[in-house]
């Protein structure tokens, strides 16, 4: 049976991290490993973590592609799913990856994200996410969009295999948002990337900031740079929301 680490990485993350630890605590069968890589936080993320139990360690530099890379260095599944701090995985989500993972063809997978929140499910900005999976390599990259490639984000619990991560070379680092992308054109070269067709439940804390007319532009837009090849700059477009 594959073993399975699910890499969290965060910052400042007090306020969400509680929850979706629980959640963790939850999946039937349970993960072999949770493992929190920090940024350096100013606030009880790490001794949120620490108390439920979860290895945490403090990546030497910040940002979530520099975090990740640390975090797959130090993992000890054989599959690591990539985890926002503010999304819960359905409860059998560790079967579900380990079953998508079974497939040879596969190099990258991950789920579909609903976003939630205290108004409840955003179903537009839902649709959005979902779409945009497609029509970003549609629109900016074509070539790569008629060779099967799709571009899923972080709020798509992406999972993959540890070596072929270490292999590919790992996330971008200079990338501050938009790191999981530049891993989907890796791994487009060794595999198939998959979208299960089950609900991650992920926060709706930009689009509640913002504004869903507001929050849906940004997306966009931060992914069209991206996709033009934009990358330290990304981070001027893309507020950062706690």
């Amino acid at each position: 049976m594959l073993s399975l680490t699910i890499l969290i990485p965060t910052y400042n993350e007090e306020a969400a991290l509680p929850a979706t630890l629980a959640a963790l605590d939850a999946l039937d069968p349970a993960p072999d490993e949770v493992l929190v890589v920090d940024g350096g936080s100013s606030d009880a993320t790490c001794a949120i973590a620490r108390a439920a139990g979860v290895i945490c360690i403090v990546a030497p530099r910040k940002g979530r592609g520099a975090q990740i890379n640390h975090g797959v260095a130090a993992a000890k599944g054989t599959i690591v799913c990539v985890l926002h701090a503010d999304t819960i995985l359905p409860r059998d989500a560790v079967a579900l990856m380990r079953a998508a993972m079974a497939d040879p063809a596969t190099a990258l997978a991950g789920f579909m994200p609903r976003f939630v929140g205290a108004r409840g499910t955003r179903w537009g900005s839902t649709f959005h996410n979902i779409i945009k999976t497609w029509y970003i390599p549609a629109l900016f990259c074509p070539r790569l969009f008629l060779r099967g490639v799709r571009l899923l984000f972080g709020d798509h619990a992406m999972f993959f295999r540890r070596d072929d991560f270490l292999r590919l070379g790992g996330c971008d680092e200079r990338a501050p948002v938009l790191e999981e992308a530049g891993l989907c054109l890796a791994f487009a070269r060794i595999g198939r990337i998959r979208l299960l067709p089950r609900w991650v439940l992920t926060s709706d804390r930009r689009i509640a900031a913002w504004g869903s007319w507001r929050a849906n532009w940004i997306y966009f837009k931060v992914s069209a740079l991206w996709a033009l090849g934009a990358r330290e700059e990304l981070a001027a477009h893309y507020p950062d929301i706690r």
